[in-house]
């Protein structure tokens, strides 16, 4: 009996998107086909069209990857220290803003945006709301616990990851070369977590 056809392969995946990335990048993302991303990824039309159907879809997956968080290698803490809590998203942060393709994503939005603002309105609402609601939610249980004081969750969040993507994050898309190395990366976080220590800690509850 003739089984079921296969889906692509999951290692084909992350061969797809990176090759839709590289090209939505060289040729933009009007200039850009399927069929043409289907070449570049090794993989036959069909297996591309049966797993997306249509390149708004691909982007949607593409920006689902990038802003995607292993929470078994780095869980969201459980309020109570707010020290070490905010330590671990900002390590977080770092990690993802500077993964390979983190940047580039950012470079297809802000340079097609113009021409087709559904991209930006993708990247917002499936990568960096999504994330930014998972920091906010934190701050807001730090702050029911009595571990932090806040007036606004939202303007906290803000403010923390501000403190770090400035530092880490937004010169790459003017400065090509711009690789801050680990050390520099860790003090952003250290003195983000100690900023917002000294604003919205609470004495003796953040394990200083």
């Amino acid at each position: 009996m003739r089984g079921r056809a296969a889906g692509p392969r999951p290692g084909r995946i992350p061969s797809i998107i990176e090759a839709a990335t590289k090209l939505f990048l060289d040729s933009g993302y009007d200039g850009t086909s399927l069929a043409r991303i289907a070449e570049a990824a090794g993989v036959s039309r069909a297996t591309l069209f049966k797993q997306f159907t249509t390149k708004a879809a691909l982007f949607e997956a593409i920006v689902t990857e990038y802003w995607k968080v292993d929470d078994t290698e780095a869980p969201l803490p459980e309020p109570g220290n707010l020290r070490a809590g905010l330590e671990t998203i900002g390590r977080r942060y770092v990690a993802l803003l500077t993964q390979p393709g983190m940047a580039a994503l950012f470079r297809i939005v802000i340079a097609e945006v113009p021409r087709f603002p559904e991209l930006g309105e993708t990247q917002f609402k499936l990568g960096k709301l999504p994330y930014f609601e998972s920091v906010r939610s934190y701050l807001a249980a730090e702050d029911a616990a009595g571990t932090a004081r806040l007036d606004d969750a939202e303007t906290a969040a803000t403010q923390f990851l501000g403190m770090i993507s400035n530092f880490v994050f937004w010169p790459r898309m003017l400065l090509a070369h711009w690789e801050p190395d680990d050390a520099a990366n860790t003090n952003a976080v250290d003195e983000a977590v100690l900023t917002m220590l000294a604003r919205y800690g609470t004495e003796g509850t953040h394990g200083a």
